[in-house]
């Protein structure tokens, strides 16, 4: 069993609190390469260790004044240090810090959202293993094409999912960068190795250059994975809200007891929970679009990204986050109908074997344009009477009797013959 990630719940990792905690652990961590590289004295870390705290009112505070975050947070965090604090963030710029505690941050939301898509994953591979041969009519433009079975839909979305692990796993690691290089990314004031120390000491990679700051492309790769990954929440749930359809009613979001579905209707039972996840996804799309541009930036650095990742980077893990809960429970939970899948089925009385007719006729001599006009024929005249299936009326074909036989007929008219490899693609799923 997969056991839930055990950090603190996605919305704690973007708290205020926390992201000055995360900066005072880089700071500290930048302490110790300085010393143990010389650059300051060797006591001076187990010093500042000691005493060094901040409250986040007391920053604001300063804040208000300084018009600098960063230097709010180190002025707070002198108070309390006292002379010692002199060479804290020393060589550093501020981005140095910024940065490299975001992507402290990123890695611990990556981890609650890995954990959350690997039980998606476990839920859809269960759906897709217990209806593996529930049969249904697959659908093109929305309309009946050739018989399917759930399994093999919930396999393509388990699939897709999976591939979305592997494309934000990717992203995430994209994203673990940090950099303690200086002003403009010279390493003037420090040594690249100080920059491998720190790095390493939080898990990090050392990005292999910066300017004042780690590049904004590999925040667009992430905050694009998670757009993706989005997009194909929101495709399962579209697909799911075109089969709950009244007049489709193949499966149906778990509906509690007590719910209520309209104010003015008692007997609706609505898809909100993956209308929900539709309508978060175009959120994300917006907020990838941003980090796209931000990875413009003037020369070595300016601002315009700072205030936008302010907002789509908790934004976006935490809806995601969100959305991944939330559709897991939907799996997890779907009523699933299969009569009904079977009676829509057989809606469109047998004009889902006309491929296999089509064929039929090919091996039997007739040239594509002929056969396809044939069958098309036959199914004119069920579309136009409503009683009629497909496999009387080609019985009931001259033309077509000449070249098949009633038993050959019968067996095009076969479900089996649709779902023959079901396994073999089964197998390819690794189901």
């Amino acid at each position: 069993m997969i056991e839930r990630y055990t950090y603190p719940q996605m919305g704690q990792v973007w708290t205020e609190e926390n992201k000055l905690r995360k900066w005072l652990e880089v700071e500290l961590v930048a302490l110790d390469a300085l010393a143990y590289y010389k650059y300051i004295p060797r006591n001076i870390p187990a010093q500042v260790r000691r005493k060094a705290k901040f409250s986040l009112k007391r920053v604001q505070q300063i804040e208000a004044v300084v018009q600098h975050d960063v230097i709010a947070f180190l002025t707070n965090i002198s108070e309390n240090v006292g002379p010692a604090a002199r060479y804290v963030h020393y060589g550093l710029t501020s981005s140095d810090v910024l940065d490299t505690g975001l992507a402290l941050q990123l890695k611990d939301a990556s981890k609650i959202i890995i954990a959350e898509i690997e039980l998606l994953i476990r839920a859809l591979k269960k759906q897709a293993k217990a209806h593996q041969y529930t049969i249904m009519v697959g659908r093109s433009h929305g309309i009946h094409a050739e018989p399917i079975t759930f399994g093999l839909k919930m396999g393509v979305f388990y699939a897709e999912i999976k591939r979305n692990l592997e494309r934000f796993k990717r992203a995430a690691d994209n994203a673990a960068y940090g950099k303690i290089s200086g002003a403009v990314g010279t390493f003037a004031n420090v040594h690249p190795k100080v920059e491998t120390y720190v790095c390493k000491k939080l898990g990090l990679s050392p990005a292999p250059v910066s300017t004042q700051i780690v590049q904004r492309d590999r925040h667009a790769e992430y905050l694009t994975a998670i757009a993706i990954l989005g997009g194909s929440l929101e495709k399962l749930a579209t697909e799911i809200r075109h089969l709950q359809k009244t007049e489709t009613r193949e499966v149906e979001e778990s509906f509690g007891k007590g719910q209520k579905g309209s104010s003015a209707m008692p007997h609706k039972r609505n898809p909100i929970t993956g209308e929900r996840i539709a309508g978060l996804a175009r959120v994300l799309r917006g907020n990838a679009l941003a980090a796209l541009e931000n990875i413009s930036l003037w020369h070595e650095r300016d601002i315009t990204h700072s205030s936008v990742e302010r907002v789509i980077f908790p934004d976006s893990t935490i809806l995601i986050h969100y959305m991944l809960v939330k559709m897991r429970r939907i799996i997890e939970s779907l009523s699933v109908f299969p009569k009904q899948m079977r009676d829509n089925l057989e809606k469109s009385r047998g004009m889902v074997f006309s491929q296999g007719l089509l064929l039929k006729l090919i091996q039997k001599g007739l040239t594509r344009e002929k056969a396809y006009k044939l069958v098309q024929n036959c199914a004119k005249q069920i579309w136009e009477n409503q009683t009629a299936q497909l496999k009387d009326v080609v019985k009931a074909d001259q033309t077509i009797g000449r070249h098949l036989s009633e038993q050959e007929i019968d067996d095009v008219f076969d479900y089996a013959y649709h779902t023959k490899h079901v396994k073999d693609i089964f197998k390819r799923l690794g189901i």
